[in-house]
Order: C-alpha cells, then sequence, then structure tokens
C-alpha cells in the first residue's frame, strides 16, 4: 500500500503556480433520486449528477500571479497536485468558477488566504 507525504503539493491556476500554499482538499460528490414505489420496503436511489468543490488556503502573496488570478466570480482551469507538478505524479484538473476568496490577519501570525471553487464540468485525473 502506497502512501504519500503533503508536503510536495502544489495548486496551479492553469500553468501558475498559487503561491504559498498550506493546504488544499478536493471533494467529489454524486446526486441521487429516490425511485422507490408503493409497495417497496427498501429505499431505492439512482445515481445522477456528479459534482466537485475545492478549497485550499495560502499566505498572501500580492504578487503571486496565481493568487491574483483567484477574483471571485472568476473561470479558471484548477490543477491540484498531492505529490508535486513532477514526471509520473498524478493529479486532478477541471474547469471552475471561483467561488469566494477571505483573508484574515493577527497580531502574532502572518497574512492568509483561503479560496474556493466549484466544478464547472467534469473533474479529470491525469500524470504529468
Amino acid at each position: 500500500m502506497a502512501v504519500h507525504s503533503g508536503k510536495s503539493g502544489a495548486v496551479y491556476v492553469g500553468t501558475e503556480a498559487v503561491g504559498e500554499i498550506k493546504d488544499w482538499s478536493l471533494e467529489e460528490t454524486g446526486a441521487v433520486v429516490s425511485s422507490t414505489t408503493m409497495g417497496d420496503e427498501w429505499t431505492k436511489n439512482v445515481a445522477t449528477q456528479k459534482s466537485w468543490t475545492s478549497s485550499f488556503n495560502a499566505f498572501f502573496d500580492e504578487a503571486n500571479a496565481g493568487q491574483t488570478a483567484l477574483a471571485v466570480g472568476g473561470s479558471i482551469t484548477l490543477n491540484l497536485y498531492p505529490d508535486g507538478n513532477t514526471t509520473t505524479q498524478k493529479y486532478w484538473s477541471g474547469d471552475c468558477i471561483v467561488t469566494s476568496v477571505s483573508k484574515s490577519a493577527s497580531f502574532e501570525g502572518l497574512i492568509e488566504a483561503s479560496f474556493s471553487v466549484t466544478g464547472n464540468g467534469a473533474l479529470t485525473e491525469a500524470t504529468v
């Protein structure tokens, strides 16, 4: 069984790396509708459409082209690399819409930025 360390993970908007990434997450979901009819003892369901969302956090860097490309309402191509953007590594990619951007600061910490996107079509898995 292979295990992976997240320390080499990366997030890209198209070909631009999003700088100062701390963490990212990806969620795929599938909608279902009930096909249960009168007399059925157990609920029956049918799979319908799939969707995906992603969120990621970074230390704020206004000079990073990847971070500045993440404007709310913008359409982007997101690429998520669990083990870095190097040959033979798997990654996920898809077109999406930026749904939220937030920033937070503390007197005892660095300014952080959080980003969320919603898929706009299929999510694909590929190899670098």
